[in-house]
């Protein structure tokens, strides 16, 4: 079969139909580029073309309450920033790990009544001379555009204002909480409605909305219904509105919720996080015919390459039949996966998932 584009790709696996490969794609850890460079990754070579992943791009947006960034201190071995959300946290070097957060400029009513007009809709959130200098190669080299901006429960919870804080207030103030996801998504609609007006339309919206750990979900049903699904079905009614697909990033174990997701018409589905307790191929055999899947592989066995591989022989071709499905780590690709285990790896999914 002759190669297919990248969107040629991605289509099939949305329609569920078999194409030449499976996509191939994933998200690498800054310390992970640090190390691959030193291990002969050129420093002016994309990363992901240097493996010749798909090409799968983003439009970006700022959806943020755009406090003023600043580095507050730093030493050899940590680094304390406030960012853009008004979040002080401890990065800590020169590896990548979760960083330690420290103060919320936005942590209760008050605080977050002052900021939310900082969720103000305007242009310069959109970086038009990028995109005006990017699109038309991206269309041309048959790349799958999507966008995949921050807003909805994660992003209140893990950028805003801290997990405690949130959980608490799904309980004591649903209000709260809920006005938060609400405003975040009508600015994330009215810059995709600014986009698409203005000619750049896109084959996907995906977005980022962790709400399970390894005991799954984060949170009962009944919230979710309340405050998280109200903006769940408008991102995907507007996605479906304008011919797209919906895409969920949804770590933790959150197989719970899948059918709900599915009577809201979602699309897809990602990282299949096993070490959380995600099954991927049970999944693929209760869903797949209706949701594209994508990750689901144990990053945790990519620092060994016969391990990696051995997962990949024996899980991918379930994963890939019919179509619906991306290959992928279950989050991304951390420092401990040298370049030569990860090209190994990129060279056994593509000879696997060849359909023959």
């Amino acid at each position: 079969m002759k190669p297919m584009t990248t969107h040629e790709r991605m289509t099939r696996m949305f329609a569920h139909r078999e194409a030449d490969r499976v996509p191939i794609t994933d998200i690498a850890w800054e310390s992970t580029l640090w190390r691959w460079r030193r291990e002969g990754l050129p420093a002016d070579v994309p990363w992901d073309q240097f493996f010749g992943l798909d090409r799968l791009l983003t439009i970006q947006m700022d959806t943020s309450p755009r406090f003023e960034a600043k580095i507050l201190e730093e030493t050899d071995t940590y680094r304390i920033v406030r960012d853009n959300w008004g979040v002080t946290k401890k990065d800590f070097k020169p590896s990548n790990s979760t960083p330690q957060d420290l103060a919320f400029k936005i942590h209760d009513r008050k605080t977050w009544e002052a900021a939310k007009p900082r969720f103000a809709v305007s242009r310069d959130r959109i970086d038009w001379e990028g995109l005006a200098k990017s699109y038309g190669q991206w269309r041309r080299d048959g790349s799958w555009i999507q966008i995949a901006p921050w807003f909805g429960y994660d992003i209140v919870n893990a950028r805003t204002c801290g997990t405690e804080t949130i959980l608490v207030a799904m309980a004591e103030d649903p209000e709260w909480v809920k006005d938060m996801c609400d405003t975040g998504c009508d600015l994330t609609l009215s810059l995709a409605d600014m986009l698409w007006d203005a000619g750049y339309t896109f084959d996907e919206f995906m977005w980022w909305d962790d709400m399970a750990y390894r005991n799954g979900m984060l949170f009962s049903k009944e919230m979710w219904r309340e405050i998280v699904r109200p903006y769940q079905k408008r991102v995907i009614d507007w996605a479906h509105a304008h011919g797209i697909k919906a895409h969920l990033h949804c770590c933790g174990d959150i197989r719970a919720l899948i059918p709900d997701l599915l009577d809201l018409g979602l699309d897809a589905l990602n990282p299949l996080e096993v070490k959380a307790g995600m099954d991927p191929i049970g999944t693929k055999q209760r869903f797949g015919d209706r949701l594209l899947l994508k990750g689901g592989f144990d990053v945790m066995h990519w620092d060994d390459p016969a391990r990696a591989e051995a997962d990949i022989r024996a899980m991918l071709p379930a994963m890939m039949k019919n179509g619906g499905y991306l290959f992928a780590s279950d989050h991304s690709i951390p420092q401990s996966v040298s370049l030569a285990a990860y090209r190994r790896i990129v060279d056994c999914a593509r000879e696997v998932g060849t359909y023959r």
